[in-house]
């Protein structure tokens, strides 16, 4: 059953808080929202490559099974790409939505909506209709960006509305990453303009994970990995002592890693953290 919550109620997400102009009343159907330090936005062009719909899933996908939740807008492209990744995981996304949660935007993303509000949760501030003209899409992007810790733009154009909700993290303090794309391409002029004005580049989950500063949930046998892994190489044993798991399983565990840009193998079966 959808709820609406006020910012005086206990599960108002405690990102939005950040916002001058917070919503006053914020619908929600699903689960409850995850706090910014847990929680990364990936956002991008509606008209995207299959390369970038490619990095928007794995990034949701490896961030989702550590126990991070996505944000995104339930758009066309790189949005509903990130939403996929993260389910498939399987993990916990957020859409949010620029219109009431009984009138997704857009329509034929319905039944992504409904898979997304089984394990995550649909959001809007509009109480009814919408989306009210193309603003109402901008002003909707600054929930996605107080909403997380980190805002990941993967393909954008330079007139891209991902460049807003850049925009807004960057106001807020919170880290802005930008996955680079072939210079020649409408779609990574506006990810090659945030880099060149300080935003970290982002080729792997492991450039996420160093942005986030945190290990999200340390129940999750991938994240009690994670935290195990330092600059000094550990064998596999010794990692499967301290965290619980049989040797075959934290190997493999490892690998994914390694393919994630989370961990580094070194001669001897020893691994440390990616730096």
């Amino acid at each position: 059953m959808p709820r609406t919550l006020a910012p005086e109620d206990a599960g108002y997400p405690a990102g939005l808080h950040a916002l001058a102009d917070r919503p006053r009343r914020l619908h929600v159907r699903g689960a409850a929202l995850p706090a910014p330090e847990r929680a990364v936005a990936i956002v991008g062009a509606r008209a995207a490559t299959p390369y970038g719909r490619d990095m928007a899933e794995r990034l949701a996908r490896d961030l989702a099974s550590g126990g991070v939740t996505i944000v995104s807008g339930l758009a066309r492209g790189i949005d509903a790409a990130a939403h996929l990744g993260a389910l498939s995981a399987p993990g916990h996304t957020v859409a949010v939505i620029p219109s009431a949660l009984d009138r997704v935007t857009p329509a034929s993303h319905a039944a992504l909506a409904e898979r997304i509000a089984e394990s995550g949760a649909v959001v809007s501030e509009v109480d009814i209709g919408g989306p009210f003209g193309r603003g109402a899409f901008v002003k909707r992007n600054r929930l996605i960006a107080a909403m997380a810790g980190v805002t990941v733009v993967v393909e954008a154009s330079a007139e891209s509305g991902a460049l807003a909700t850049a925009s807004v993290a960057r106001s807020l303090g919170r880290t802005v990453l930008a996955v680079p794309g072939d210079v020649d391409r409408p779609g990574s002029r506006g990810t090659l303009a945030l880099l060149r004005a300080g935003a970290r580049p982002c080729a792997d989950a492991g450039d996420v994970w160093a942005a986030l500063g945190t290990i999200a949930d340390l129940d999750d046998p991938d994240s009690r990995l994670h935290a195990q892994l330092g600059a000094s190489p550990r064998g596999v044993e010794e990692l499967s002592v301290a965290c619980g798991t049989e040797p075959g399983e934290t190997l493999a565990r490892l690998l994914r890693m390694e393919w994630s840009g989370l961990a580094t193998a070194h001669p001897g079966g020893r691994w440390s953290e990616r730096r």
